[in-house]
């Protein structure tokens, strides 16, 4: 099993002044990255600022969303081989907020995550169902189906530098955080789909983590599950001594 790993998605926050102080900040903080990754996603605008103040840090960087061409006439999109090219080792794929508001499908996700893996970056493919489907009982059902369609036509070498993310769209931003036993069966699902589909090496080496208002005072008890392999941080990601205090969860 590979290390746990914590990712701080700052969505569209920090100039890149600010983002640099909180860079700062953080490395005060977090003394070592011996036994977790620790992934950091600015804005593109400050990728590059910041990957010179973690460069001997053990941090690292990830795009929050990257297009699955290669260079051509997409204005406003940025590649995976520009995002390799300013420092980032990651890409957040499928976030819930770029399904629901900028319409990236699971045919999208599915292309972004070839796009990424050819260009070597390690894709964190972000799940989840929202609070209706989770009220009718559809949760395994959704999330499966999207981790299907995310996953098709990969190689299994491609798989074992891969993240899952589930993230429940109703916790997201909410304050409303998944119970550690509720997150715990869904990542326990997920683990035994990719037993059941992929090859068994590859599989274990697939990091499930969850996102969904994760805060210092719930990732003792979210890590303390076996099948949590570490957390996607969002908002707490922008409080440099709360974000280091995820970091250095007390795991049971």
């Amino acid at each position: 099993m590979q290390k746990p790993l914590i990712a701080g998605n700052w969505k569209m926050h920090t100039t890149v002044h600010e983002g640099a102080e909180l860079v700062l900040k953080l490395r005060e903080f977090i003394k070592s990255t011996d036994s977790i990754d620790v992934v950091l996603a600015p804005p593109f605008t400050s990728i590059q600022h910041i990957s010179h103040l973690v460069a001997d840090s053990g941090i690292e960087l990830a795009g929050q969303n990257v297009f699955w061409k290669e260079d051509g006439a997409y204005t406003g999109e940025i590649s995976a081989q520009m995002l390799r090219a300013i420092g980032c080792s990651y890409v957040i794929i499928g976030h819930s907020e770029r399904r629901a508001l900028f319409g990236d499908t699971d045919d999208r996700v599915n292309k972004k995550a070839h796009a990424a893996v050819k260009a070597g970056l390690k894709p964190i493919i972000c799940v989840g169902e929202t609070l209706e489907e989770k009220e009718a009982g559809r949760t395994l059902s959704k999330v499966k189906g999207q981790i299907m369609r995310a996953l098709a036509g990969l190689k299994t070498g491609s798989l074992r530098e891969l993240t899952i993310a589930y993230e429940p769209i109703w916790a997201i931003g909410t304050g409303q955080s998944a119970t550690p036993e509720t997150a715990e069966e869904v990542h326990n699902s997920i683990r035994e789909l990719l037993y059941e589909d992929y090859d068994t090496s590859a599989a274990k080496k697939i990091r499930i983590i969850y996102g969904g208002s994760v805060k210092a005072d719930n990732i003792d008890s979210l890590m303390a599950m076996p099948n949590i392999d570490g957390a996607l941080v969002g908002g707490a990601s922008l409080k440099a001594e709360d974000f280091a205090r995820i970091v250095q969860f007390e795991s049971a």
